[in-house]
Order: C-alpha cells, then sequence, then structure tokens
C-alpha cells in the first residue's frame, strides 16, 4: 500500500474534516456577534462525498478521522454519517470535536458506534462567563454533556482557548476537574482566526505562560511522555485522576512531527492550519474524478506540505494575514 508522504518525511495519517461551517455559538474569539458568511448547502461536501474521500485516504495510510465544523451537530443528519464512517475497516480512530450543546441525546449512538474520543470545546465553567464568550445561553446543555461524557465509554478531552481577559482566571479551576473526573483538560493558545478586528488582545497566554501559571499553584506538575505526534504537551497533577495539557497552536512548537491534513466543509484540502488551502477536492470529484485520480492528487499535493506553520504563513498568496474564522476552516 502506497502511503502518503510529504517531502519531509513526514507519512500523513491524521484526517481532520470539517462537516460543516455553521455554529450556534458566536464565540468571541471565533466569529462576530452577527456570525460569518456562510455558503450555500449546494457547496458542501455531501455525506458520500465525504465517506468516498476519507475511504481513498484510509487506503493511503490515513488510520484516524477528526470530524470537526462549526458544529458538527448542527448538520442534518450527521449521526447517519458517523454510522457510514463506521463501516470504513481501515480507521482506527473516528473522534469528533463539538461544543456539546447539542449531542446528550446522541451519546448512547456515539458508543454504540465506538466512537474514540470526543474533544468538548467549553472555555468557561462560569455559566455567566461562558454566556459572556459565547454569546448564548447554554452552559447548562453544555455541561450536562460534559457529565455525560465522563461517566460514558468514550474518551473525554475538554478543549479550553486561553483567552487573555476573559478566563485566564479560570486555567487552576479546569485542572481541579481533573482531580476527581478521568478526563483530559487541554489549554489552547488562542490564535488569530477571528477576523480582522473582531477581538483585541490585551497580552499574550502562550504555552510558557500557561504553564508558569499552573506551576505557581500546584508543588509538584508531572511531564506525561505523549506519543510523536501528539498536538499537546501533556501534564497532571500527582493524585489527580486526569490530565492536563497545552497546546501551542499559535507559537508552533509541534511542527516537526506533524502527521496531519485537513479538509474543510466545501472540500477544500490544507495541508496545514495556516496555509490558505491548496486544492479544491470538491470540484475535482465533480467533474468526474476516479478513486485513481484522487490517490494520485493526494500523494501528489501532500508533498506541497510546509515544514511548519510559519513557512505556511508566509507562503500564502491571496491573504497574507490570517482571519479566517476557524468555524471556517475546521476547528
Amino acid at each position: 500500500m502506497e502511503h502518503l508522504t510529504d517531502n519531509f518525511g513526514r507519512q500523513i495519517s491524521y484526517l481532520r474534516l470539517a462537516v460543516t461551517d455553521r455554529c450556534n455559538l458566536r464565540c468571541q474569539y471565533c466569529m462576530p456577534a452577527h456570525g460569518i458568511a456562510i455558503v450555500d448547502r449546494k457547496e458542501l461536501l455531501t455525506f458520500k462525498e465525504m465517506y468516498r474521500i476519507t475511504r481513498v485516504l484510509s487506503e493511503l495510510g490515513v488510520n484516524k478521522v477528526r470530524l470537526t465544523g462549526g458544529e458538527p451537530f448542527v448538520r442534518k443528519d450527521f449521526d447517519k454519517f458517523l454510522e457510514m464512517l463506521s463501516f470504513n475497516d481501515l480507521l482506527d480512530e473516528i473522534n469528533i470535536t463539538t461544543n456539546g450543546a447539542l449531542i446528550a441525546k446522541h451519546i448512547s449512538k456515539l458508543e454504540a458506534l465506538k466512537i474514540n474520543t470526543v474533544n468538548l470545546s467549553i472555555d468557561s465553567l462560569n455559566k455567566e462567563n461562558f454566556a459572556k464568550i459565547t454569546r448564548r445561553d447554554v452552559f447548562d446543555e453544555v455541561y450536562k454533556t460534559l457529565e455525560l461524557l465522563e461517566k460514558s465509554s468514550i474518551e473525554l478531552k475538554l478543549n479550553a482557548v486561553v483567552q487573555s481577559g476573559a478566563n485566564t482566571h479560570e486555567l487552576i479551576d479546569f485542572i481541579e476537574l481533573t482531580k476527581h473526573k478521568k478526563l483530559a483538560v487541554r489549554f489552547i493558545e488562542e490564535m488569530p482566526f477571528n477576523g480582522i478586528g473582531q477581538r483585541e488582545m490585551k497580552d499574550t497566554w502562550n504555552y510558557d505562560k500557561i504553564l508558569k501559571h499552573i506551576n505557581a499553584h500546584y508543588e509538584q506538575v508531572i511531564p506525561i511522555q505523549s506519543h510523536k505526534s501528539s498536538t499537546s504537551k501533556n501534564f497532571k497533577i500527582q493524585g489527580y485522576q486526569g490530565s492536563f495539557g497545552i497546546i501551542p497552536a499559535f507559537t508552533r512548537t509541534i511542527c516537526n512531527d506533524c502527521n496531519r491534513i485537513r479538509i474543510t466543509a466545501t472540500g477544500l484540502f490544507k495541508n496545514c492550519l495556516f496555509d490558505e488551502g491548496v486544492f479544491n477536492v470538491r470540484d475535482f470529484i465533480r467533474n468526474g474524478a476516479s478513486n485513481d485520480d484522487l490517490k494520485a492528487l493526494f500523494l501528489s499535493i501532500v508533498k506541497e506540505k510546509p515544514q511548519n506553520g510559519f513557512v505556511a504563513e508566509a507562503n500564502r498568496k491571496r491573504n497574507k494575514t490570517v482571519s479566517e474564522s476557524m468555524s471556517t476552516i475546521g476547528g
């Protein structure tokens, strides 16, 4: 079997696939209060097209898929697509990133489909602050999802974007969740994918500052050995059931071992979070491409994968300033 390998010898085994650009929240760091210009539904990849793309990629060594949005559960029949995807016997993992507001009723089905991990985006543990950040009053629904997932067979990770002036006072509260709960909290550096001028950062909470803040509150913060391509650098507090990690998404110290590609909801293939897209797979399919054509395409364009996110950003031709919404890119 041929494998997707870039020019730096990195084997690509992980696809982040956005199933929609729509979202039911309006997080301040992601989009303006009125939302973003969403595309016409016919421009979105169909579920059949998504399955076909995923199957072809899995025949080239991709064995892990993370389904993102926008918010995946906003899209009608997303649960049926999960069922379809579960028939792909070449996939070792199917994971989901969600804001948790809509999925409580689906958790038993997710368990039955053997979904491996759910990454639950939750940027505050305080109801009022949550509403301020997301511009929606759905904290109770999201926290109910957290508790149900923590009791389920699905591995639970909490994603919290560390936002200067918004939730940095809650970092220790998040870590305290890991004292009695078997979950992983991941603190994500805030990135500039929020549209130009939509949010002003008072100061930068990067990896070093986040870890320094945590170290100041605990006597012993224990590093955890992570797998080579992990997006987070992980730790735990002595005696706590769960763990926490920090994702250096903006300082980009994790690029050297990157094994990931992205496809947006409209079919744009991205070798890197910071590039502007290298090819529209949707149009290629709709113009009659065969599976062999798709394989040849993927093997070719993954060779264009940049060494790191800084190179990808520097190589942008159309929009030199990175300002897309993460809902458009696929969070």
